[in-house]
């Protein structure tokens, strides 16, 4: 048993199929069924289930991954925390945020970073706040930046709060109620209304407000991208709710202030004992949120 067939087992579990995990690990198939195979002989189980449709791990395989991920992790990281003692990080940052992230611009943060540790490879994706913390927790992601209603607690991540903002209506300009500078939830409750899947973190802000209010709604368009939001509106299709720095940049609607909005936390989320690179990453972040606007 050795590294790179415990790293291609993972991989292999981790994309549901042969075929992805040889791209990922840049080898051809054969060579890693091959030593994936080597690799089940050795442990004298079988770790994955295999159909013409789909890879699925067996229960063994479910506690080779528990045990074989920190494993590899740990492995991985020597080259580069023996680096970092000699005053050099290098190695691989991989971050995640949400498409509506409004504390700071993630983009700008990393060509600060970029500038300063040169020899890190970073890795940037967008997805929901629940996946990322997810993400987070597994050890596949370094830092998230998420968003959660107010009453929504973080747990198996270590986590610094970046802000606290109001959602706020976003209307169609013909509407009846455009032009308004201030409503209620119940001005809406009963409008045709666009936002993100039920159960999703960004959904929970203002499902939870709602339901404070007493007030039953109806969401007739669920969608993955923040931006979606501003088309659904500016065809008059819906209203929605937005943190209200998105909404500066939304055009064709009209925007109107909630007395009793939605509120959301935004955070950085990462795990215990981070890399090399991902607490110098944290060290820019921090950096950067105690350096006053200029």
């Amino acid at each position: 048993m050795n590294l790179k067939q415990l790293e291609y087992a993972l991989a292999v579990a981790d994309t549901g199929s042969f075929t992805r995990a040889a791209e990922r690990c840049h080898v051809v198939q054969s060579a890693l069924s091959h030593q994936v195979a080597r690799l089940e002989a050795h442990l004298g189980v079988s770790l994955f289930e295999r159909t013409s449709r789909r890879v699925r791990l067996t229960p063994a395989g479910e506690a080779f991954v528990l045990s074989a991920r920190p494993a590899v992790e740990a492995a991985q990281r020597i080259a580069d925390d023996v680096a970092a003692a000699c005053g050099q990080v290098r190695g691989r940052l991989s971050i995640g945020e949400i498409s509506s992230l409004t504390a700071l611009d993630l983009v700008d943060l990393l060509a600060v970073f970029h500038a300063r540790f040169p020899a890190v490879d970073v890795r940037w994706l967008t997805a929901k706040s629940e996946l990322l913390v997810a993400d987070v927790c597994e050890r596949r992601l370094d830092v998230g930046f998420i968003g959660l209603w107010q009453g929504e607690v973080l747990q198996g991540v270590q986590h610094r709060l970046l802000g606290r903002e109001e959602l706020v209506a976003v209307l169609p300009p013909g509407h009846p109620l455009a032009g308004r500078e201030r409503l209620a939830l119940a001005d809406i409750a009963d409008q045709v209304l666009v936002d993100f899947p039920e159960g999703t973190g960004a959904r929970r802000q203002t499902d939870e407000a709602f339901l404070a209010a007493g007030l039953v709604r109806r969401v007739q368009f669920e969608i993955g991208h923040i931006r979606l939001v501003e088309k659904f509106v500016q065809r008059g299709m819906a209203v929605g709710l937005v943190p209200e720095r998105i909404a500066r940049d939304f055009a064709g609607v009209s925007v109107a202030l909630l007395e009793d909005a939605p509120v959301r936390h935004l955070y950085a989320v990462w795990a215990a004992s981070p890399t090399p690179a991902a607490r110098a990453f944290l060290q820019v972040l921090e950096e950067s949120l105690q350096s006053p606007p200029g």
